[in-house]
């Protein structure tokens, strides 16, 4: 009985470091590529003199908002002062309880019109439609009955008037230069269907003008080890997957689409929880399936600011929400699983997703279990698991401030020694505490993922610290 005991752990041992090592050559690959796109892109920036024209991609900038009074007027008076001519912004009120609506109607004047929607893809029925244009950008508030996220975005798709649209969140702010710098793509290619735009965390962040005026990590320590993983993620898997076209998510905090593509396919996807990944993988599928040339590309300087979580209960549920999300579209376009028809999308993408992403709070239940196993059978090699997992640490933890100090240079940002101390010391209780912590979240949340599809998670938001520049009434301030 021992030696099959000796021997199951001495197997599990090999699968565990096979397991490590992958996903720290994935993230180290990941990073020194998304390192150099972002120097590369700098240097290119600083090098060539920007053609200044007068024709632009025309954008709709659609943002589903659910009892989001706290920061939606904010979100629309960033979205005032973008440095773009041809755009035009929707807020789909998705059956809000709180004063959403009636703060926008305030702000910015809004009056009722009798304007007919066309439902090209399904979304519950609108309750009344207010308008104005405000220095040539057309603002819309529709207010319709709840449906959840998606299908407020599908009511959105149906009610712009132009051949593009952006999703972003209502507590989202957008640089001035963002949504040029997400089409860019288009102009260089008719292939491109779909642009993802760079999302970083708000708190902490004065914007002025829709340019950052100050940055520093927030004093929440939960806070800063998110901008922590977010830089990370950011970084390392997008910039690395636009490589190859292989980019399986572009977030829903900030995403640009081509609409009559995403009508064929049916729009957002109402009975998903994750319908950012949901239309990305659909998109990928569709084009594949039908011999359509097509590239979904990333734009590392298209830059959202979002707010994080504050508090454990908060993230909890963002992360459940996530991870459900997650579950539903790899499960739901499970064909791509090392399917060569689809090429790197399946060989390299969508079996990264299920094996680190999906499958990896399994994984490592089934490690800490195999190890109070080999405690208790009085097996266990202390030395070697004890180096082996603060190396990996150390490891993940350079990385990780690689990837955070590589987006402060590039952006030209400047902290405060104290806040270097703080990425520094963090960025391991990140990677040894927070992400065991969120393993377990993830991990029990498809226990309860049926009843919670379609339901907008009550997260606490806070007043962003705004740009400004248009004030209540829709007038320069």
């Amino acid at each position: 009985m021992m030696d099959l005991i000796k021997d199951f752990l001495a197997n599990v041992e090999f699968f565990f470091v096979f397991y490590l090592i992958g996903y720290s050559t994935f993230l180290f690959i990941s990073v020194v590529v998304g390192a150099s796109v972002l120097y590369r892109n700098r240097y290119l920036e600083k090098m060539k003199n920007e053609l200044k024209h007068d024709y632009y991609v025309p954008v709709s900038v659609i943002v589903p908002a659910h009892n989001e009074e706290v920061t939606v007027v904010d979100t629309v008076r960033s979205l005032l002062q973008l440095d773009y001519k041809l755009y035009e912004v929707l807020v789909v009120d998705d059956g809000s309880t709180d004063k959403t609506s009636q703060r926008l109607i305030k702000a910015f004047n809004l009056i009722e019109t009798q304007r007919p929607i066309r439902l090209q893809v399904p979304c519950q029925k609108q309750k009344a439609v207010y308008e104005r244009e405000i220095h040539g950008i057309r603002v819309t508030l529709i207010i319709k009955e709840n449906g959840g996220k998606a299908d407020a975005l599908n009511m959105g798709i149906n009610a712009s008037r132009f051949p593009y649209f952006v999703c972003m969140d209502a507590d989202s702010l957008l640089q001035r230069d963002s949504l040029e710098y997400a089409v860019r793509p288009l102009l260089e290619s008719d292939e491109v269907i779909a642009v993802g735009g760079l999302v970083r965390i708000s708190n902490g962040v004065t914007l002025e003008n829709g340019k950052v005026k100050h940055y520093h990590l927030p004093f929440n320590p939960l806070v800063c080890m998110q901008i922590l993983e977010y830089d990370r993620s950011f970084l390392a898997s997008r910039i690395l997957m636009d490589q190859y076209n292989g980019n399986l998510i572009i977030s829903g905090a900030f995403g640009l689409f081509k609409k009559d593509l995403v009508i064929t396919v049916g729009g957002y996807d109402r009975s998903t929880m994750g319908e950012d990944m949901e239309l990305v993988t659909k998109l990928h599928v569709f084009c594949r399936a039908h011999d359509i040339p097509y590239a979904i590309r990333y734009a590392p300087d298209a830059i959202c600011w979002s707010q994080a979580p504050s508090t454990l209960l908060d993230l909890t549920k963002q992360r459940r929400r996530w991870h459900i999300g997650l579950f539903q579209s790899l499960t739901k376009y499970r064909r791509l699983f090392l399917n060569f028809k689809y090429g790197f999308v399946s060989l390299i993408s969508y079996f990264y997703y299920l094996l680190y992403e999906l499958l990896s709070p399994y994984i490592e239940l089934f490690g800490v279990l195999t190890i109070v196993l080999a405690w208790v059978t009085n097996l266990i090699n202390y030395p070697f698991v004890v180096y082996f997992y603060l190396v990996y640490a150390c490891f993940s933890g350079v990385l990780t401030l690689v990837a955070f100090f590589s987006r402060i240079h590039t952006q030209n940002l400047t902290i405060s020694f104290s806040d270097v101390v703080k990425a520094v010391g963090l960025c391991l209780f990140e990677i040894i505490f927070l992400r065991l912590y969120l393993a377990a979240v993830r991990m029990l949340s498809l226990l309860s993922y049926r009843k919670r599809k379609n339901h907008w998670e009550a997260i606490t938001r806070t007043a962003n610290n705004p740009a400004v520049g248009v004030k209540e009434g829709g007038g320069e301030e």
